[in-house]
């Protein structure tokens, strides 16, 4: 599960990671993130028209036949394992890949009380890796107008991350950036090689504020560890 996750990285720093120089007009200025969630535009990084480029896109699929794009708020999320045989996503997983810029992810665990903690969940300590994800192109049929979305793909969690939730975003290694993200590689089967839990030792997460439960609080200080409320569970 991944339904919200927070960017650290200033533009220069991801133009230099992802060595791509295009920022769709004025969306630099919008990082960091640290409170991103659904329906918000965010950055990633896709190949088209010959090119690799960061484009801004919606976070929550909507595919090219639906009727309504508010289904993007329940396509936020794509399973790894099945993402090739569902409709919303089969055609996106093997011609249309993205990847997703992230320091981490936020989750929620209930300690039996019904208060609900939040967690930030982050990977060598909060640098910034790329989330597999599968993006589209929805045009409205009444004015003509075209939405780009993306889902992010998740996987079972690793053994460090379970006590948080089973599922986990899909991590793509560096190596296989060019390769994920190329459209001309339809094989499901290299694919799905890389739609694996990420190593545990690279993981580590801790209790967070629960002004993060407000997508309109984006501050750093959403960061701040504070005092496990949910019972001790994973103290």
């Amino acid at each position: 599960m991944c339904g919200r996750f927070f960017l650290k990285m200033e533009a220069e720093g991801l133009a230099a990671m992802f060595d791509v120089a295009h920022w769709p007009s004025g969306f630099a200025l919008h990082l960091p993130r640290f409170n991103i969630g659904p329906g918000q535009g965010i950055p990633t990084v896709l190949a088209r028209d010959g090119r690799t480029e960061f484009v801004k896109l919606t976070w929550g699929l909507v595919p090219s036949w639906a009727d309504d794009p508010n289904i993007g708020f329940q396509t936020m999320n794509a399973r790894s394992e099945t993402a090739d045989e569902k409709p919303a996503f089969r055609d996106a997983f093997r011609r249309r890949r993205c990847l997703i810029p992230a320091s981490g992810f936020y989750e929620w665990k209930d300690g039996g009380t019904g208060f609900k903690q939040p967690f930030a969940a982050m990977r060598d300590g909060g640098e910034p890796y790329a989330m597999g994800g599968l993006w589209e192109t929805w045009t409205d049929p009444a004015s003509g107008s075209r939405l780009e979305t993306c889902t992010v793909l998740t996987c079972p969690a690793n053994t460090r991350l379970r006590a948080l939730h089973e599922r986990m975003p899909v991590v793509v290694p560096r190596v296989d950036w060019a390769m994920w993200v190329d459209p001309r590689v339809e094989r499901v089967a290299p694919l799905k090689a890389v739609c694996r839990p990420d190593d545990s030792r690279r993981w580590s997460y801790y209790p967070v504020s629960t002004r993060v439960n407000r997508v309109k609080n984006d501050d750093a200080g959403l960061l701040d560890e504070v005092i496990d409320e949910s019972g001790g569970l994973f103290g």
